[in-house]
């Protein structure tokens, strides 16, 4: 029946993997679709293993069209120098910003980044900066990304010079709400604080549901471990 690949015939595979290559090239370059270019460097990168060509395109579709997985994966190419661009920390900072500002699957994941970068300061000019590490990760909790939710948590327990002060009830919002979201160390924080009373009052049944939840997320990430290394 015509259109049906027989993927047990290698030659007819690699006819089909071409063709998609081709119709991926002709979505990007000749119909302008920033969506086919995407799909193109997914091509590119995950069949072909070609990074070198899988950058370009991710390049283009990313200062050309804006598209926001594009720039967080020509990101992400930064920060190692994959596929021959620049190891550059700081252009990465741009890509995932463009990312996180334009939405898109990838953009929670680009906030973090942002935050990240912002939060240690290895991609400014002057060193850290704690409100704009603080605003990013803000964007990525709200999107539902844990780790950024328990990162704001331990900014407002630490605090630090310039301008954030410790604020005990923030940080128990965020490290529970990181706990709801499947953070391990967020469940752990919170129980300890509703142990002590910590930013919400002493709670000694929540305490230990959390702490049970706590035990339960590191038992489920100990199972997948030992599955990933089966």
């Amino acid at each position: 029946m015509a259109g049906l690949v027989n993927f047990e015939d290698e030659n007819e595979v690699k006819q089909f993997l071409d063709n998609l290559g081709v119709e991926y090239s002709f979505q990007c370059y000749k119909e302008k679709d920033p969506e086919g270019c995407q799909r193109l460097a997914d091509y590119l990168e995950g069949v072909k293993k070609n990074f070198d060509s899988a950058a370009k395109v991710l390049k283009h579709n990313c200062e050309t069209n804006g598209h926001s997985d594009s720039c967080y994966k020509i990101g992400a190419y930064h920060v190692t120098g994959k596929g021959g661009v620049t190891e550059c920390l700081k252009t990465a900072y741009s890509c995932f910003m463009r990312s996180c500002n334009a939405g898109g699957k990838k953009s929670v994941d680009a906030c973090h980044n942002v935050g990240l970068l912002a939060h240690d300061g290895r991609a400014l000019e002057g060193g850290p900066d704690v409100a704009v590490a603080q605003e990013y990760y803000e964007k990525a909790c709200a999107g539902g990304f844990a780790p950024s939710c328990f990162n704001l948590s331990a900014l407002f327990i630490e605090g630090n010079s310039k301008g954030l002060t410790p604020n005990m009830s923030q940080a128990f919002r965020y490290a529970n709400r990181a706990c709801e979201l499947g953070h391990v160390w967020g469940c752990a924080n919170a129980s300890r604080m509703c142990r002590t009373g910590d930013g919400t009052e002493k709670d000694e049944k929540k305490a230990e549901e959390l702490k049970n939840r706590a035990r339960e997320l590191h038992g489920l990430e100990k199972e997948r471990q030992l599955k990933f290394g089966e």
